[in-house]
């Protein structure tokens, strides 16, 4: 399969979800989905995966600051020379998203991360261990935050 006919097949899996989604092409090869109702995520993962559309390559935090209230989480599937981006928008505060780990097992690594470093939920997450950051990190700091101040780790007990 060409890179057209990926970007037309995904296109095509995620118009299932028209009502649910807003596509765009920012680059020749590359397909972005704002996945709008946080529902859907999961079925149009499972669409990609039985359409064989590549392979999870990474899950992205991106804090969009405590002004905007928002959090974003990305989502890359990399068919060959194609990216498929899936967008998904949560509150800054006690937002979640569904693990994709039931689906794709190797999710879990990038789930953790998020959690650990965004403070992101993520339901359904089986192993909720840290990647990272050491035993000794206070629980609710995230270094990954916009508004995370270094400084503020000498105020918890006995540093880091």
């Amino acid at each position: 399969m060409n890179s057209q006919e990926i970007l037309t097949l995904a296109e095509a899996i995620v118009g299932a979800w028209d009502w649910a989604t807003e596509v765009s092409h920012p680059r020749p090869n590359q397909i972005d989905v704002k996945v709008t109702h946080l529902n859907e995520l999961v079925p149009i993962v499972v669409g990609l995966r039985v359409k064989r559309l590549g392979y999870l390559c990474a899950i992205v935090g991106l804090d969009l600051g405590p002004e905007v209230n928002e959090m974003e989480v990305l989502y890359h599937f990399c068919p060959g020379d194609v990216v498929i981006g899936l967008r998904v928008r949560i509150p800054r505060q006690g937002g979640a998203v569904p693990s994709l780990s039931e689906v794709i097992p190797s999710a879990e690594v990038f789930e953790r991360e998020l959690h650990e470093m965004f403070g992101i939920e993520i339901t359904g997450l089986r192993n909720t261990e840290r990647l990272y950051l050491p035993e000794r990190w206070p629980e609710g700091v995230y270094p990954l935050r916009k508004d995370f101040d270094p400084a503020s780790l000498a105020a918890h007990e006995g540093g880091v």
